[in-house]
């Protein structure tokens, strides 16, 4: 799902006047249609100067996103006013009753749009890990965001659209400062590298795992290391689940989730991390 407004539209009104605003905003949203039907989305409404859109894969949405953009940036002023529109983006399932769509990944996406400033894009983590590498390239990780509405906090990434020499140096900072290329684990007296031959590492008790946790909460098979691209992920599979605390942050429970892994810091096996018999250490660079 897809949202996309026209930004301080209510001002457009106070200064250009009833007609002439209106104007300018369906010229914007005439820019927002295009990019949608250009990678093949449906658009499922309009409200007001907002406009809600759906597609069949993520890399449909970012890119349709960041063609929204490039329209805007293209666009002329209008009375010495720069138009601009936020756009905020979330792959996942949703309900569909006659033409509509509802639930969490709808709000989720508003949500984004919401977060996101004049000429920004917003997508959540979800997205970003369904995203093929090439678009996860251009992502800025903007950290975990405490949303209204929602329980846990989001985490959220930027969408770097804009082809100036700012935007290159930004994403040349982000592949060295944000990617990540080596793992390097710790756990007991026992110390590897993510091993360049596997995409997965097994975590658990059970003694075929990858690498063999002695926590008695632990599950046999109790999650798993992925590497996506140049990134890692941990995915918990247990029945306890997996606490994560990464540096400088608090304590996360993973529940038959998963989560980016940055930086360095703490896996604990079904019991917090400060209570832990065995916890596993790792370190990204």
């Amino acid at each position: 799902m897809l949202f996309a407004d026209v930004v301080g539209s209510t001002s457009l009104y106070e200064k250009l006047g009833d007609k002439p605003a209106a104007n300018a905003i369906e010229a914007c949203l005439a820019q927002v249609r295009e990019a949608v039907a250009s990678q093949g989305g449906q658009v499922v409404k309009t409200i007001g100067d907002e406009i809600m859109a759906v597609f069949n894969t993520a890399a449909a949405s970012c890119e349709a996103a960041k063609s929204m953009q490039h329209r805007m940036s293209m666009m002329a002023h209008v009375e010495r006013i720069k138009l601009a529109i936020r756009v905020g983006f979330h792959y996942g399932p949703v309900l569909e009753d006659k033409g509509d769509f509802f639930g969490d990944g709808v709000n989720t996406a508003a949500r984004l749009a919401g977060l996101a400033k004049a000429n920004e894009i917003y997508t959540s983590g979800a997205t970003a890990m369904a995203l093929p590498v090439e678009l996860r390239m251009a992502l800025r990780d903007m950290s975990a965001i405490s949303v209204k509405g929602k329980q846990d906090e989001l985490q959220v990434y930027q969408v770097i659209w804009e082809e100036s020499e700012d935007a290159t140096s930004l994403v040349g900072m982000q592949s060295s400062s944000r990617v990540e290329v080596a793992l390097h684990i710790r756990i007991g007296d026992r110390s590897l590298e993510f091993p360049r031959d596997k995409s997965v590492l097994s975590l658990g008790r059970d003694e075929g795992a990858d690498v063999q946790v002695r926590e008695k909460t632990a599950s046999r098979r109790h999650a798993k290391i992925e590497r996506r691209g140049v990134q890692y992920y941990l995915v918990d599979e247990s029945t306890n689940g997996t606490y994560l605390h990464i540096d400088g942050d608090r304590e996360i429970l993973l529940r038959r989730d998963q989560t980016l892994l940055r930086g360095s810091g703490r896996i604990s096996f079904g019991t917090s991390g400060a209570k832990s018999e065995e916890s596993l250490f790792f370190e990204c660079e």
